[in-house]
């Protein structure tokens, strides 16, 4: 194949496959933003009919939004040498795959731009206060690991994914459908929120080492694996409690008890990290929380859903 080289030096080859790109928008992240969308939507659903358009809009707009992130996250981690071809939990499209940075970059902003017109339908059926909440998520999205300072090398990592992937994501789901914010919705957002924050701080423990080599600063390196580990299990202690909690307290359906069947994957990802120290050993307990926070949320939205047709 020939190959050619791009201003940061990287050697590109002449015809990426399909392949290449599907793995650079790291699809098995990508349920952080189709869950959120999806319960936001079901709560709505408990007292207002559903715009099935409005719907649609929300869901690719946020998948667009995610996948730009971590082409940002992609970008300005192998531009700062943070990413070799050796690194796990990457798209690689950059340091494996030969595509060009410049590529890279440029498609995210793409994305941003077809998720900016859907986020114009949306504010010409709602408000145009949706563009305002819109531009401060996908600023977070960039600034994340783009920036002088990036949110990603901070221990403000987790709280930042918990609110404009949880808290932000579900209520505008909620809003654009009911119009309203109530206390109840705000409640019912919360463990997802936790449960994102929960995958950035899977992320950060499988990549402690690494990272703190790179100069770092999460929480996972600020605590250590062991502790990050606890964290991460109370994390999803307080999910679960969280749920009961509101059967108990707002009269919630006892339908969102369904969550309790993600509890065996929670368990599963809990003890894929207890003795590992390399990255390479907890790529599958990273996989196994996303996947928990998949169950977790889904189960919460099909509760909803079930409480709404009986």
């Amino acid at each position: 194949m020939n190959n050619s080289h791009d201003k940061l030096g990287k050697v590109t080859p002449s015809k990426p496959t399909w392949q290449v790109w599907w793995r650079l928008l790291r699809p098995h992240t990508l349920t952080a933003s189709f869950v959120p969308v999806f319960l936001g939507t079901m709560v709505a659903l408990q007292n207002h009919t559903l715009h099935f358009g409005l719907f649609m809009a929300m869901m690719i707009a946020s998948i667009l939004i995610q996948s730009a992130t971590n082409m940002f996250n992609e970008y300005y981690d192998f531009k700062r040498g943070l990413d070799h071809a050796e690194s796990v939990g990457i798209g690689g499209a950059i340091v494996r795959d030969g595509v060009s940075a410049r590529t890279v970059l440029n498609l995210a902003f793409i994305f941003f731009g077809i998720a900016i017109v859907l986020g114009i339908y949306i504010c010409l059926l709602t408000t145009w206060w949706i563009a305002v909440i819109g531009t401060i998520c996908m600023a977070a999205g960039y600034f994340y690991t783009g920036g002088p300072y990036p949110i990603a090398y901070t221990p403000f990592g987790e709280i930042a994914a918990g609110i404009f992937m949880g808290l932000i994501l579900v209520l505008l789901s909620i809003y654009i459908q009911a119009e309203v914010i109530t206390a109840d919705s705000v409640l019912l957002s919360i463990p997802i929120s936790i449960l994102v924050g929960g995958i950035l701080m899977a992320n950060n423990i499988r990549d402690l080492v690494g990272d703190k080599e790179k100069g770092r600063q999460t929480v996972a390196i600020l605590l250590g694996h062991d502790k990050a580990v606890t964290s991460l299990e109370l994390m999803f202690i307080v999910s679960y409690l969280w749920i009961v909690g509101l059967i108990v307290t707002i009269d919630a359906s006892l339908w969102l008890l369904l969550v309790l069947l993600s509890i065996p994957k929670a368990y599963k990802a809990i003890k894929l990290f207890e003795g590992k120290t390399k990255a390479v050993e907890m790529v599958d307990a990273m996989k196994a929380t996303a996947q928990m926070h998949t169950q977790f949320g889904l189960l919460m939205a099909i509760g909803l859903l079930v409480a709404y047709l009986v």
